[in-house]
């Protein structure tokens, strides 16, 4: 998959593309990068409404491409190198959205079929299994 980068184009738009390829998965823009294997404070993440030229240090248009044998610690580093732009991959789990800081070295695919079996309806309370 590849996903154009440009300064119009609004963080929720690259979220809603990220999303369609990796559903257990999602994409959070941060104001600030975070250090290798640390979190990132929630109060840095942008608002969905922003659009990409509010959110980097470096200006360049074009696209990334994504695949699934990605690692999350590739993917970051991508945004960050060649589009200036911090951002931090969550895997879906149960009800909440976890950081993949200790998990960074897995790829994207496997993130995704963790989140998708973390989220998985307990067959045990009558309803059937995603």
């Amino acid at each position: 998959m590849k996903i154009t980068i440009s300064d119009k184009r609004k963080v929720q738009s690259i979220q809603d593309d990220f999303a369609e390829m990796f559903p257990y998965l999602k994409i959070e823009f941060f104001s600030t990068p975070h250090k290798v294997g640390a979190p990132s404070p929630k109060k840095l993440i942008r608002h969905p409404a922003a659009t990409i030229g509010e959110c980097r240090s470096k200006h360049n248009s074009g696209s990334i491409t994504i695949t699934p044998d990605m690692t999350v610690a590739e993917l970051e580093q991508q945004f960050n190198e060649v589009y200036g732009l911090s951002v931090q991959i969550f895997r879906h789990s149960g009800k909440a959205w976890l950081e993949t800081t200790v998990t960074d070295k897995w790829t994207l695919e496997k993130q995704n079929e963790q989140g998708k079996a973390l989220s998985a309806k307990n067959p045990r309370d009558g309803e059937a299994a995603e």
